[in-house]
């Protein structure tokens, strides 16, 4: 899988890829290119932003700098990329990731993440140049960056040999194996503590009374949620 980051902060994902399960994919089957919108801006003095037509407050990422980026990454108009691979605006009122949309996004070969600033995109770059847009909540922050590293982080945990143990993935939050629901909870040493007893079952050995249990616990946990 080969991921290009367009953002004004390529830095801020120092730490995302010194994690162990990054090293391990990038070691493998992933790639990840970060890509700066200042270093191909047609504007003076590093510019990459400008003040919204209508007035208000904050400024707003030019399409002609996300053009820009574009056709110097992939050197073709970057409304014909999409045709190519899927180009994601990371912005609040988007699509909402979930386990149903990393699975989807983990199956493809090219992603292409665009990380807004300030107030945003130009609504040009959402209509011509993006495949779709992605939110990870209905809240507001500063930029694009944060977003860019969750979904990053969710859809490289699906590739093989990124996690130490595939049943990681496997079974977890809203997989399959749990019907979708929330995870069981889990214990280990000491089997008591202050009073607090670990449940007979996951120290019985039996694996299928175990299995039984979790997937009781991880729909009991979803009708409480």
């Amino acid at each position: 899988m080969q991921i290009d980051v367009f953002t004004l902060f390529p830095e801020a994902f120092g730490w995302l890829l010194a994690q162990r399960h990054f090293r391990n994919a990038l070691a493998g089957q992933l790639a990840i290119e970060l890509i700066d919108y200042r270093a191909t801006t047609p504007l003076k003095g590093g510019r990459v932003d400008d003040q919204p037509f209508g007035g208000g407050a904050g400024m707003v990422i030019r399409v002609d700098v996300l053009e820009a980026a574009l056709r110097a990454r992939y050197a073709i108009d970057p409304v014909a990329l999409r045709a190519r691979r899927r180009v994601i605006a990371l912005s609040p009122g988007g699509r909402l990731l979930d386990e149903e949309l990393v699975g989807e996004l983990s199956r493809e070969r090219e992603l292409t993440l665009l990380c807004g600033r300030y107030e945003g995109f130009d609504e040009r770059i959402i209509e011509h140049f993006a495949t779709e847009t992605i939110s990870i909540g209905r809240y507001v922050l500063a930029g694009g960056e944060l977003p860019a590293m969750v979904l990053a982080d969710a859809v490289i945990r699906k590739l093989p040999g990124a996690l130490g143990d595939e049943r990681s993935a496997a079974e977890e939050s809203f997989s399959a194996a749990l019907e979708g629901n929330p995870e069981y909870p889990h214990y280990t040493r000491p089997a008591e503590f202050r009073g607090w007893r670990v449940p007979e079952v996951l120290l019985s050995g039996n694996h299928e009374q175990i299995r039984r249990w979790r997937v009781a616990q991880a729909r009991a946990r979803a009708q409480r949620r």
